[in-house]
């Protein structure tokens, strides 16, 4: 129960292995839905399909006999919108509410299916009233797709949320540690779209929020609302959340590696206060963009390959690229063995993102690490702390 009149009724996935067929969820994924219970009924959004029977026996469970009146699709992705189609087939008097963007794209999912006279567009500012409960509707434009509405219930001053302030995980598998993983989620699904939030966040400021609905993750309130409005407004403007220094390493051979953890140890005995070594080729790569983010500095070293940089080395900065990622300070490390390419491949990338400073010198390791090579990692440890 959020409140005596609005209940949950989503579903706990445990059985998915990656989330948007990319993201690595170890302790599963929510599908949240909710039900408003007052003169007219509202649906706050359904399910992904591979949940459908749980999520319609939760639906039923809570209606009862009775009929709903609203469906409101905050958001088109399918792990949201999947029933729909069943909704509407199931109780003939429901209306679809969502806006006019979202309208447009219900034949894109639902081929065939006759709308006509069942939906309900409506836009930012517009209110729909349940009884005592009234939603009043937030335009939340690519946070993060196009025709995405949050809501507001002045009754009982929630907000349904879309999919912002969402996490990865199960609510069975809910921790105490909301920001880990509602971090990870963030950057690699909203985190191209900072000035979207940023417009939400100053239109939520001007309302009393007591609780936020999200549709993947836990309700939240109190303490922990406060401090999920504060990380957004942090990770939303690109700044560093935190002091410490990633060292986002592609090695073939092992080479590169060990330059790599040799850079971690001079930085720690530099007086670094943290500094986080993560392998491309093994480390999950939604987790190292989280710690690109999360940090004010990262040091890119790979071996060069192909007359060009080690394939994960470039998909790391390519994501980088993609999620809009900006602010920050680089280092380079190259390793290559007759013809060095990687620093200036990684170079060219970097220079491609927003507001970012490359630290010099670049440093050029021949295949393996040498005492020679020792002067150079001072060199740039020196300048990355400076």
């Amino acid at each position: 129960m959020i409140s005596d009149t609005i209940k949950y009724i989503g579903v706990d996935d445990l059985d998915i292995d990656l989330f948007e067929s990319q993201y690595v969820v170890p302790e599963g994924m929510s599908y949240n839905s909710y039900l408003i219970d007052d003169e007219k009924i509202a649906v706050m959004d359904t399910a992904d399909r591979r949940k459908a029977e749980e999520w319609k026996a939760n639906l039923k469970a809570a209606l009862g006999n009775r009929q709903p009146n609203y469906l409101v699709a905050h958001h088109m992705e399918p792990d949201h919108s999947a029933l729909i189609a069943w909704m509407l087939e199931t109780y003939p008097e429901l209306q679809l509410v969502c806006s006019a963007q979202a309208a447009k794209m219900l034949s894109n999912f639902f081929d065939g299916f006759n709308f006509e006279g069942r939906v309900m567009t409506v836009k930012e500012g517009d209110i729909l009233s349940l009884g005592k409960h009234e939603l009043k509707f937030i335009g939340a434009p690519m946070v993060h797709w196009p025709e995405v509405l949050m809501s507001y219930d002045s009754t009982d001053k929630v907000l349904f949320s879309a999919d912002g302030f969402g996490k990865f995980g199960a609510l069975v598998n809910e921790t105490d540690d909301w920001a880990c993983e509602a971090r990870r989620y963030y950057f690699n699904i909203c985190g191209k779209y900072g000035i979207q939030v940023q417009n939400v966040l100053k239109k939520a400021a001007t309302i009393d929020i007591q609780t936020i609905c999200p549709l993947h993750g836990p309700v939240l309130k109190g303490e922990a609302l406060a401090e999920a409005v504060k990380l957004y407004d942090t990770w939303s403007k690109y700044e560093p959340e935190s002091e410490g220094i990633l060292i986002a390493y592609a090695s073939i051979h092992g080479g590169t590696a060990v330059a790599a953890e040799r850079l971690a140890e001079i930085l720690s005995k530099k007086g670094a206060k943290k500094v986080v070594v993560s392998d491309l080729s093994r480390s999950d790569m939604a987790e190292v963009i989280e710690d690109a983010f999360r940090y004010p500095t990262v040091v890119v070293a790979a071996s060069s390959y192909d007359g060009g940089v080690f394939p994960v080395m470039h998909d790391f900065l390519y994501h980088l690229q993609i999620k809009g990622y900006q602010k920050r300070r680089f280092g380079i490390v190259e390793n290559g063995s007759w013809a060095p390419a990687a620093g200036k491949v990684m170079r060219s990338m970097i220079e491609g993102l927003k507001d970012c400073e490359i630290v010099e010198p670049m440093v050029t390791i021949r295949s393996r690490m040498k005492s020679a090579d020792e002067a150079q990692l001072e060199q740039l440890a020196d300048s990355l702390l400076s």
